[in-house]
């Protein structure tokens, strides 16, 4: 199977950068949001996206146009009928995406593939609910879409071959480059990363060295083009923490257990980037 044409819930951060690298790749995209103001949002995201990669002529003015026109804005699931993947791009909360997953369910074809952009929930999970199981697959994808090559595509245990072939031979069209994961919390690139950067916040708890030396040794030292505490403020340190205690309660491993300071920090309110406050300071 060969997919041709894409359905995106969500027109946020990850929805609309999903929905412009379909759309450059010369798919036929359906971008689907709650209300009109949020797929506006989403399209003006996407378009001035597209401008940032003509002026560096990554892309022509003829391309840029080509795209937006392959991309239908939409509040209607309905709109999602006879496409040949649906990928869901919403919140990462388990009941808004089983909710939405049973909605869509009800309405595409049996034939449509139908994937979800998860970060860290249970595919298997997520495919139980589904009516037929062995079309649905896990397709994260890394912020932001236009720029990160990598797509992780995931496995529940009921996902079929056939699904899993049209995934990565699409993937691999609209120029990701993706590997094949089985179904396990955090996947392969969180499950490896987020224990780094609470190890970092143990070093940090220890006094063994400062915020900034921590993270320039992490540079210099591993070639890592960001440190993991600065990385850490990025992300969210509330979102760290809950990762590390999902991977602690599924694991039952202390090699999982969330370092304390980083328990307090978050119940300070000190999140990184987005409070203004993480590990270092920023201006909001």
């Amino acid at each position: 199977m060969k997919i041709q044409s894409v359905g995106v819930i969500g027109a946020g951060t990850m929805g609309n950068g999903i929905a412009q690298v379909c759309a450059v790749a010369g798919l036929d995209v359906v971008m689907v949001d709650i209300n009109e103001a949020a797929v506006t949002r989403g399209l003006d995201q996407i378009s001035k996206s597209l401008d940032r990669l003509v002026k560096k002529e990554v892309l022509t003015t003829e391309a840029k146009d080509a795209a937006l026109k392959r991309i239908k804005g939409s509040t209607s699931y309905e709109d999602f009928k006879g496409l040949g993947l649906v990928i869901e791009a919403a919140t990462e909360n388990q009941a808004i995406k089983e909710k939405i997953l049973k909605q869509v369910d009800g309405i595409v074809s049996k034939d449509t593939i139908v994937a979800t952009n998860t970060s860290s929930l249970s595919i298997t999970k997520l495919a139980a609910l589904d009516s037929n199981p062995a079309r649905f697959i896990g397709m994260h994808f890394f912020n932001p879409p236009p720029l990160m090559a990598l797509v992780e595509v995931i496995r529940g245990l009921q996902t079929s071959d056939a699904t899993h072939a049209a995934i990565i031979d699409m993937a691999k069209r609209i120029g990701k480059e993706p590997i094949t994961v089985k179904n396990s919390p955090g996947f392969v690139v969180n499950r490896i990363l987020l224990p780094m950067i609470n190890e970092a916040f143990f070093v940090l708890s220890e006094g063994l060295a400062s915020p900034e030396d921590i993270d320039a040794g992490m540079k210099l030292g591993c070639n890592q083009p960001i440190g993991p505490l600065a990385l850490a403020d990025l992300i969210g340190l509330d979102t760290c923490l809950a990762v590390m205690e999902v991977y602690f309660e599924n694991f039952s491993d202390s090699k999982y257990r969330p370092c304390p300071l980083l328990r307090e920090m978050v119940a300070a309110g000190y999140l990184g980037r987005k409070t203004g406050r993480g590990v270092y300071t920023y201006d909001k």
